[in-house]
């Protein structure tokens, strides 16, 4: 048996029918594993090591009745088998904050993904890396170089570079009089550059989310936006559909997978648009539910597969 710590949202954000971190519990919990649920607010560092207020949590796939909580107490999370790093973006300083104290028992605990890797790969900025891949696109505040951007590619979405879930997703036409308050809105809520990207109109049909673990590809969704909207996620009103992976979703999984692995993000999603990536997704990837509900493999047990696996590696020193 193993002892799984879960640092993720209040329980009470969850809509456990599609969550993709309590897909995970559930078969944890199948597998006879001991599981303990914390938020990071709860988490604390001193000099005797990383602790967090838990609770020991009992979990089962019934609507109305998804969990039972035990009484709190204070777990030393450095003798845990593993903690899953599940909590929802804004990737803030909160969100860094807690990466760099998980880091402190990651030589002795395996934590999925890797803290380390989780704040240096943060979702639309690692995926420049691999701008070969990817849509035009301009990471900036700077509004010269915004305006040649758009005269240069046309239509374009501005997004908040820390996003996630589709929020303040903006399209923006060439000649847009709209674009000067949105500029000065995004200049003003948001302190970091935001990303601008080439507009794909193929959008309208679907952004497949691939879903990767330990560095391959093995299900996706496409996601297919309402028909008076741009952002295909399903918390914004997307729509979930079965889909093959194409060629060139073969070959950009198979470019990504290496460093994937390499850096210990064992579940990631990558999010493509008419064959282009565009986004990276480290911190807290969903889809597993609903790729098994439209009949896709339950990739839940693959991932405890590989979580064992990694947890044997750490134990025997490999």
């Amino acid at each position: 048996m193993l002892e799984v710590a879960v640092q993720m949202d209040p329980l009470e954000k969850i809509n456990f029918a599609g969550d993709s971190t309590f897909a995970i519990m559930l078969e944890a919990a199948r597998r006879g594993h001991r599981l303990w649920f914390y938020t990071p607010d709860h988490m604390s560092l001193e000099a005797g090591g990383v602790t967090a207020r838990a609770q020991e949590i009992a979990v089962r796939d019934e609507p109305g009745h998804y969990y039972e909580l035990g009484e709190t107490r204070q777990l030393d999370l450095s003798k845990v088998d593993v903690v899953l790093l599940r909590q929802d973006p804004p990737f803030d300083l909160a969100y860094i904050s807690s990466t760099h104290i998980l880091e402190r028992i990651a030589a002795r605990v395996l934590v999925v993904n890797d803290p380390a890797s989780v704040r240096n790969a943060p979702e639309k900025l690692f995926v420049m890396e691999f701008a070969d891949l990817m849509p035009p696109t301009l990471i900036t505040r700077d509004r010269a170089a915004i305006e040649r951007f758009r005269a240069e590619q046309g239509e374009v979405v501005m997004k908040p570079l820390f996003g996630h879930g589709g929020a303040s997703v903006f399209k923006v036409a060439r000649r847009d009089p709209n674009f000067g308050s949105l500029f000065d809105l995004f200049s003003t809520i948001f302190r970091e550059p935001w990303v601008v990207q080439r507009f794909l109109p193929a959008v309208s049909l679907g952004d497949k989310r691939i879903l990767l673990v330990d560095g391959e590809p093995l299900g996706a969704v496409n996601r297919v936006p309402a028909a008076d909207d741009i952002r295909s996620n399903m918390v914004r009103g997307g729509a979930a559909a079965a889909t093959e992976l194409s060629d060139r979703e073969r070959e950009i999984c198979a470019r990504l997978g290496p460093h994937l692995k390499q850096r210990g993000l064992l579940f990631v999603g990558l999010d493509v648009i008419d064959g282009w990536l565009t986004e990276i997704n480290v911190t807290s990837p969903t889809g597993l539910r609903a790729l098994k509900n439209i009949g896709g493999p339950d990739l839940a047990p693959r991932i405890m597969d590989k979580v064992e696996e990694r947890i044997k590696l750490l134990r025997h020193g490999s």
